[in-house]
């Protein structure tokens, strides 16, 4: 059954002096004609992700906006896991396609969650594809279904796609990080593009001093000041973390002394991350200048925080990409990028603000060591990345987009456009236009 995660409390006054104020009055606006509403959020895991950091800041504050939010997590056995694993890769367009006995566990657990689901709910947000079917099985109450999909759908193994498509015909509405991830028959009428959003005040994101930040990573045994670049994602294969280390070999033999930092989280919905892990390791060796850490072995968002504020580059090196967090954590610490052009991480990153983009392991290495010698050039990009991520990509302008939705969908689309599936494009007001890739 759907297991309910526990979140502290915030208040939207603590964001007065971060966030800019028309962004904090517009949030205002849109919860104010949403209070007292229901809505429940429900994704595949408590920690390890980016959804999952985004829930943990978001419930909260919503709360505090007025809305009544729970956050629960859809729980299965290995074998479910195993089929989400291979329906998410799918969807990136890996070109095995999940197996029937993959499929059949998918929506075995999708029923026995979706009993757990009560009828008083005004709106359901469901998160990615794990727990995509439960919208079909759900009958009961009256509540509006929002499908939100974090990851890159522009180019779908047919098979998967042609599995999961019928399972969304029954959401009132889809949100896509980018235009350019919506696939051409997706059969929901509503559809809006809505990038995520870092929280500055999460222990990942608040302000931590240099000295405290220098201890941190003294006490987990990596030596700064020293050159160093960071990779913090999950170990995944489209992050490409054995390109990072292969790039970081060329940039070494002009730098010897630099050290590497590969950070991943381990999450439970995941059960490919220690394959890769073991795989990077043995591609490490016994490397003294490589740093290898989990959030499993001892490493937490504090840890994380001093990594990116104190490394000379952080790198994201994905070879498919829905957003990229890390990419404007990193810009937000005024810590120049070096990351690969996929997915959502152009729209963080234009040209000339917060770093440089990168399409092969060579061109990785050659902007690692650019930024590594120009130190002018890699503050410039630094700073502006700073006030980009700012203006475009903090939590409340995430929630006044995902609010201004929800305050939408009082009228269902047509019942006609649905079948049909007619879709409607929209770009949220707050977003970005959206880079060419």
């Amino acid at each position: 059954m759907l297991q309910r995660v526990a979140v502290g409390r915030w208040s939207l006054e603590a964001y007065r002096a971060v966030v800019p104020e028309r962004i904090l009055h517009e949030l205002r606006e849109q919860a104010r004609a949403l209070e007292g509403a229901r809505v429940l959020h429900i994704n595949a895991t408590p920690y390890g992700g980016g959804v999952s950091e985004l829930l943990r800041s978001s419930v909260p504050l919503l709360r505090d906006l007025g809305l009544e939010v729970d956050w629960k997590v859809i729980t299965g056995r290995d074998d479910f896991f195993r089929a989400t694993k291979a329906l998410h890769n799918g969807l990136q367009g890996a070109t095995k396609a999940p197996s029937e006995a993959e499929k059949a566990a998918w929506l075995d657990c999708a029923r026995e969650n979706v009993e757990s689901i009560d009828g008083s709910y005004d709106f359901i947000v469901v998160h990615d594809p794990q727990p995509a079917a439960l919208a079909t099985l759900y009958s009961e109450g009256a509540a509006r279904w929002v499908w939100r999909c974090h990851i890159d759908t522009s180019e779908p193994n047919s098979e998967t796609w042609a599995f999961l498509r019928p399972f969304l015909a029954k959401f009132d509405a889809a949100v896509f990080t980018m235009p350019e991830f919506v696939p051409p028959d997706l059969p929901v009428a509503r559809v809006r593009t809505i990038p995520p959003a870092i929280d500055p005040l999460s222990p990942k994101n608040f302000e931590l001093a240099h000295d405290n930040a220098r201890q941190i990573l003294d006490w987990i045994g990596v030596a700064v000041p020293g050159p160093l670049v960071t990779q913090v994602s999950r170990f995944d294969a489209w992050k490409d973390p054995l390109g990072v280390i292969a790039a970081y070999r060329l940039a070494r033999e002009q730098i010897p002394s630099l050290q590497l930092a590969l950070i991943g989280s381990m999450a439970l919905d995941d059960p490919e991350g220690w394959d890769v892990y073991r795989q990077v390791a043995e591609h490490a060796g016994d490397d003294a200048l490589i740093h290898l850490y989990t959030n499993l072995t001892g490493v937490s968002n504090v840890e994380v925080n001093a990594f990116q504020r104190l490394s000379d580059v952080v790198v994201q090196k994905s070879i498919r990409e829905g957003f990229g967090l890390v990419v404007s954590e990193s810009m937000w610490k005024r810590t120049p990028v070096v990351a690969g052009r996929a997915g959502g991480i152009p729209l963080q990153m234009p040209e000339g603000i917060g770093g440089l983009l990168v399409d092969s392991v060579e061109e990785c290495a050659e902007a690692m060591l650019r930024l590594l010698s120009d130190r002018v050039l890699a503050d410039e990009l630094a700073h502006a990345g700073r006030e980009h991520v700012r203006e475009h990509f903090l939590l409340p302008r995430l929630l006044a987009d995902e609010l201004r939705l929800l305050g939408e969908l009082g009228a269902r689309p047509d019942a006609d456009d649905r079948a049909t599936g007619q879709v409607r494009e929209a770009t949220s007001p707050g977003a970005l236009p959206t880079s060419n890739r």
